[in-house]
Formats: structure tokens, C-alpha cells, sequence
């Protein structure tokens, strides 16, 4: 699974966005980095400027007066000046001093007693040379400030110029990350939606949700601030180095010596990362389905005393996590500001190398402002230098987890069809059909029989007999092995499992309750069911006598499954949402086994009434609801042992009579 070209194809889908941001960060990285071009400028041209030649002038704009003489730069001499004499302003130390005539800027300076000695290669030159005031210094700099103020306005023109697009392009690369997201989270909970049950029998649910939003999350954070950092880092870099090439060549080269040492040290990085990456995705992904289980099962854990016992089993995945977590902190601390530290001052060791060496001759000398914005441009170098490492351990993080969610995304589910079938007779008939939920261990042997519309057909035995496993084939949450099922003389496999649900409903022991209202949980928000129909299906079922009680009538908010109600009115709610849809087939898994004498009358006059005109399976445990029933199946190890009415059964005396007589005692049949 190549999970970075997969990532990838996600930022494609809003690549404009990406495109515009990327576009607006090259414009605002380009006018910030002007920032050491302009310094250069400042310190070589108009700084250290005045040591350049002077000339004497006429007075104009740009000469200096000294010594009742109009001295002007070279830079600066208009076309009538014609030939006249050089001199030159030179610091030596703390002072600066006026030397008539031509003097070479290069070498070591020294003044003594009115000369200036300047020496080179062994040779030393002596000049005249006049200490400068304060105020004659600032005269010679006069020429200079109104440019420098230029320069400097222009900067700061720059950097609002720039902070308009860095906002544009931090907007546009936020905005982008979380569409992204945005799109994988519906993608993910969609594709849930179509996995098929036995996929969920196999992987605890706390796994699931962990995988919808940790790992989610831990994506998110990579389009949002590790992809937003790589990209800005990216190109300040690029950036830094070609200004780095226009300044000198030279030391730009010395300066790639970090590309490989970064490429390596990102490999070292993520050969480990990984896999405590995976070791810390999947704890935490135990750590969430042992939260979500003992949640849900706190009731026992209290009851039986387990509650020393879960804790060790907590607190064994979560040392694990820790012992986990510490290694990676161990590895990202010594990759980050470490890596840093450890770059820079190798590049500042062949910096001054390669500048030493210029000034003993054996390289090229550069400017005093070629120094200044190199320094700064490898200052500037290391920022996004230490944003890419430091974001390493999140892009390892979100890459781990994206293999886990693309994982998910790959399992095998259910094409949701727009194609919709008429309401079907209700006509059922098993042919032969032999199913197990693994290979060659079958639960159901060689299950053969119809029900006709409007007959309620009851299956029971003992538990896993294959009583629930008949009704999981004919919803198709499973697949028959061998044989098939056929509605109204047609396989169901010939049809979407979304039309064969469609016309079917179901009503399992323990009912399943959203948050919302008891309204909404009896439509589901369908829009073809009414409020008025809610009403009918729950005035059918008893309802208005169960929850007559409520403050809200049918307008009492559900909390999560439903806990503060009681199991009647829980499952009366399952009863009249299977009413409200109408279905042609409708099963009974147990459904009466957790209401209490009294509810259950109420069910039992209820369901006569709808079994009317409809296919009815009831799957029992309490043998007295089934009497009614057209045809009962018994099972016993996955095959139908005995078939028959209630009377008929009775009759034989064979297992259907042994369970009845168990639960009645002796009872009439049984005494005749």
C-alpha cells in the first residue's frame, strides 16, 4: 500500500486551493528574503560606502564640504567634473580619517603621529592622513541617509507586502487540510456504513472508533500543519539558496553539504519511527475498545468484583503505550534541536573556514554586507530546517495512520444501489442451504422450508441451534455456502442487499435506541413515515399506555440506547418502528423475551393484528408466544429436526414437547 501517493491523491481533489496557497507563499517568501539583499546593499553601498573614492567636485546635491573643498564619490560625480585629485576616508579602529590622493582600502591599518601605515604582503605604504570630528564624519555621510531611509521604507513596504500573502497562503493551505479531512471522515464513516457484519464480529468496536477519529486526527494534523510546514519549508529553502548562489557561489556550495546530511538523517529517523508508530497506533487502539467494553459492561465488572482484574489488563496496555512513547520521545528528541544545533555549526565551521581562508589569500575575500546577509540567510536556513524535523515525528505519526485507515478503506463492502424493487408478496422458501461463519464449520446443515404470505413461522431450540443464523442469511448480513434463499420464487442474491432490506423489518432481544426522541427513533427520520404514522405504529404496540407516563409523550429525549427507559417500553419502540416501516417480512428475534407478563399481552393482541398480510418469523425462547404460529421449526445443532404446529408437536411428543414441558411443567398436553 503506497499510503503517500494515497494522501496525495486526497490534496488532489483540492488542488486549486493548494495551487493558489503554494503561489501566494512563493510571492510572500520572495519579499520577505529581499530583507539581507537590502542590508547588503545598505552596509556595502552606503555604510562601508564612504571608503570608496572621493573627488573634488563643484557643489552640488551629493558633494561633501571639507577643508573649504566639495568632495563627491565616484558613484556620484556628474560628467563636468572632469580629471581632479582622489582622496579617501578609511577607518582605522573606533576613528575615521581623511587621506588625500589614492590609497589601496585593502590590508592592515595603523595610524601614528598624523600617518596612516597600511601593510600587505610584507610591504608597507605610509600616507597623510587627518582625523575625522563627529560632525565632519556625519557630513560625509550626509549623501547617504536620504538613501537609506529609501531602503529601509522599502523594506518594511515588503514585509506588509508579504505578511498579507503568508495570511493568504496559511488561509488557503488551512482551508485545503481540512476539506481534505473533511472528505477522508465521510469517506471513512461511509465506507463503515457498506462493511459487511461479519467484519464487525471480528474487530471490537472501540478499534473502529479509533480508527475514525485518532487516526483521523492524527492525518488531519499532517495536512494541516506537517504538509503546511514542509511546503513553506520547502520553499524558503529553495529561496535562501538561490540568493545564497547570487551572493557568492562559493560559500552557496559549502551550504549544500546539508541537503544529504538531512536526507539521511530523515531516513535513520523514520527506519525506527515506524515501528513504534504502529506500536503506539494499535495500543491505542486497544486502549480505546478496553475503555468502550468496560463502559459498556461496568455492571458485571462491578457485580462479579473484576474490577482489580481490568485495571491490571489497562494498565498492562498502557505500560506498553508509555514504554512505547518514551522511545520515540528518546528518538525525536535527539533528531530535533539536536539535528539543528549539529548542522549549524557545521555549516559555520565551513563558513569560517572558507571566509578565513579569503583573508590569509587562499580564497576569495567578500564584503563586510556579503558576510551580513550570508549569516542571516543561514540564520533564516535553519528555521525551516528545524520546522521539517521537528514535524517528522508527526508526519511518521500520520503516516502510520493513514495506513491503517486506507487499510479499512480497502476492505471489501457492500455497492450501495440506487435500485429499487416493488414490494414483494412475502412469498419465503430455503432451498437445501448449508452456511457457516468459517470455512467448513457449518452451524446450518441442509435447512429446507417455505413460509407463505401472511403465515408466522416460529423457530426454536436451544441456544446456537442456528436460530439467529437462519435470519442473519435471509437479511443477507451472511451468505448461504451452499443452496439458496428465494423471496417470491427469486434468489435474493440476484437482487441489491439494499432492495431486499428494503421490505423487510426486524425486531432483535435486546432493541438498539439512537439519541433523539422515541418519535425519531420509531421513523428514524425517514421522510416517507409520517408523525402520524409513528403515532398509529406506537398506538398499535400499546404505546399510549407505556409511556403515558412521560412528561414529553412521544417527544421524551432518548438518551444513548435508551437507559432511562425500562426494557417493556425499549422494546416497544423496536416493535413500532418495524410497524412503521410496514414491512412485507417481519422477524422477532427474541423479541418478547425481555418484557414482562403484562407488556407481553399487550405485544401478543398487538402482533395479531399486524401479522396480518405480512410473512412473520418469530425466533423463541418462551414457547407459550409461539402457540398461534402457523409452522414452528425446531433446530437442534443446525438442522431442522422437527416441523409442525404447535398441536402437531405436542402430539409426537418428540423435542418440541420435551423443551414445552420443561418451561410449563406438567401441562395438559402433556397429562393427556
Amino acid at each position: 500500500m503506497n499510503v503517500g501517493k494515497r494522501l496525495f491523491d486526497y490534496a488532489l481533489l483540492y488542488k486549486k486551493i493548494i495551487i493558489a496557497a503554494l503561489l501566494m507563499l512563493t510571492v510572500s517568501v520572495g519579499a520577505e528574503l529581499a530583507g539581507p539583499f537590502i542590508a547588503k546593499q545598505m552596509i556595502d553601498e552606503h555604510i562601508l560606502g564612504i571608503e570608496d573614492a572621493w573627488f573634488e567636485t563643484g557643489k552640488h546635491e551629493d558633494a561633501v564640504l571639507y577643508n573649504g573643498k566639495w568632495y563627491t564619490r565616484e558613484k556620484y560625480r556628474q560628467g563636468s567634473d572632469g580629471s581632479v585629485s582622489e582622496a579617501r576616508v578609511l577607518q582605522v579602529g573606533r576613528s575615521f580619517y581623511f587621506v588625500p590622493g589614492p590609497v589601496p582600502s585593502d590590508g592592515e591599518r595603523a595610524v601614528s603621529n598624523g600617518n596612516l601605515t597600511i601593510r600587505k604582503g610584507g610591504e608597507s605604504s605610509i600616507y597623510d592622513a587627518k582625523k575625522l570630528s563627529g560632525s565632519e564624519l556625519l557630513a560625509f555621510y550626509q549623501p547617504e541617509i536620504p538613501r537609506i531611509i529609501k531602503l529601509i521604507a522599502f523594506y518594511f513596504g515588503l514585509l506588509l507586502f508579504a505578511s498579507f500573502f503568508q495570511y493568504g497562503q496559511h488561509f488557503f493551505l488551512q482551508k485545503a487540510a481540512n476539506r481534505v479531512i473533511q472528505k477522508m471522515r465521510n469517506d471513512v464513516f461511509n465506507h463503515i456504513q457498506r462493511l459487511p457484519i461479519q467484519y464487525f464480529d471480528n474487530l471490537p468496536a472501540g478499534k473502529v472508533v479509533a480508527r475514525i477519529t485518532n487516526d483521523t486526527e492524527a492525518i488531519r494534523n499532517l495536512y494541516v500543519t506537517v504538509l503546511s510546514t514542509f511546503f513553506t519549508s520547502v520553499i524558503y529553502i529553495v529561496g535562501i539558496y538561490i540568493a545564497l548562489f547570487i551572493l557568492d557561489p562559493g560559500l552557496a556550495s559549502i551550504c549544500l553539504i546539508l541537503m544529504p546530511i538531512l536526507v539521511l538523517w530523515t531516513y535513520l529517523y523514520r527506519r525506527y519511527a515506524s515501528s513504534y508508530n504502529h506500536i503506539i497506533r494499535s495500543k491505542v487502539s486497544e486502549i480505546n475498545a478496553i475503555i468502550n467494553e468496560s463502559i459498556q459492561g461496568m455492571p458485571i465488572i462491578q457485580a462479579f468484583r473484576r474490577e482489580n482484574r481490568t485495571k491490571e489488563e489497562f494498565e498492562e496496555l498502557n505500560d506498553t503505550h508509555y514504554r512505547y512513547q518514551n522511545k520515540l520521545l528518546s528518538l525525536n528528541s535527539l533528531t530535533s534541536h539536536n539535528l539543528s544545533a549539529v548542522l549549524r555549526n557545521i555549516v559555520f565551521v565551513a563558513f569560517i573556514w572558507y571566509f578565513g581562508g579569503g583573508a590569509l589569500e587562499v580564497g576569495s575575500v567578500i564584503t563586510l554586507g556579503v558576510l551580513y546577509a550570508f549569516v542571516d540567510y543561514i540564520n533564516r536556513l535553519f528555521q525551516p530546517i528545524t520546522g521539517i524535523v521537528n514535524q517528522l515525528s508527526n508526519l511518521e505519526q500520520a503516516l502510520v495512520a493513514g495506513e491503517r485507515v486506507f487499510k479499512l478503506l480497502e476492505e471489501k463492502g457492500t455497492n450501495v444501489e440506487d435500485e429499487r424493487i416493488g414490494r414483494y408478496w412475502g412469498d419465503v422458501e430455503f432451498e437445501h442451504v448449508s452456511f457457516g461463519y468459517k470455512k467448513g464449520e457449518y452451524v446450518l446443515k441442509d435447512i429446507h422450508f417455505s413460509a407463505k404470505k401472511g403465515e408466522t413461522v416460529a423457530l426454536v431450540g436451544h441456544t446456537g441451534s442456528g436460530k439467529s443464523s437462519i435470519m442473519n442469511l435471509l437479511f443477507r448480513f451472511y451468505d448461504v455456502n451452499e443452496g439458496s434463499i428465494k423471496i417470491d420464487g427469486k434468489d435474493i442474491q440476484e437482487w441489491p442487499i439494499q432492495a431486499v432490506r428494503e421490505h423487510m423489518g426486524i425486531v432483535l432481544q435486546d432493541p438498539y435506541l439512537f439519541t433523539g426522541t422515541i418519535a425519531s427513533n420509531v421513523s428514524l427520520d425517514h421522510p416517507s413515515i409520517s408523525r402520524q404514522k409513528v403515532e398509529d405504529a406506537l398506538k398499535a404496540v400499546g404505546g399510549e399506555k407505556a409511556f403515558a407516563s412521560l412528561t414529553n409523550g412521544y417527544n421524551e429525549p432518548v438518551i444513548e440506547k435508551g437507559s432511562t427507559l425500562s426494557s417493556g417500553q425499549r422494546q416497544l419502540i423496536s416493535f413500532a418502528r418495524a410497524l412503521a416501516f410496514d414491512p412485507a417480512i417481519l422477524i422477532l428475534d427474541e423479541a418478547t423475551s425481555s418484557i414482562d407478563t403484562e407488556t407481553e399481552s399487550v405485544i401478543q393482541e398487538a402482533m395479531e393484528v399486524v401479522k396480518k398480510g405480512r410473512t412473520t418469523f418469530i425466533i423463541a425462547h418462551r414457547l407459550s408466544t409461539i402457540k398461534s404460529a402457523d409452522q414452528i421449526l425446531v433446530l437442534d445443532r443446525g438442522a431442522i429436526v422437527e416441523k409442525g404446529t404447535h398441536d402437531q408437536l405436542i402430539e409426537r411428543k418428540g423435542k418440541y414437547y420435551q423443551m414445552y414441558h420443561l418451561q410449563t411443567g406438567a401441562s395438559e398436553e402433556a397429562a393427556g
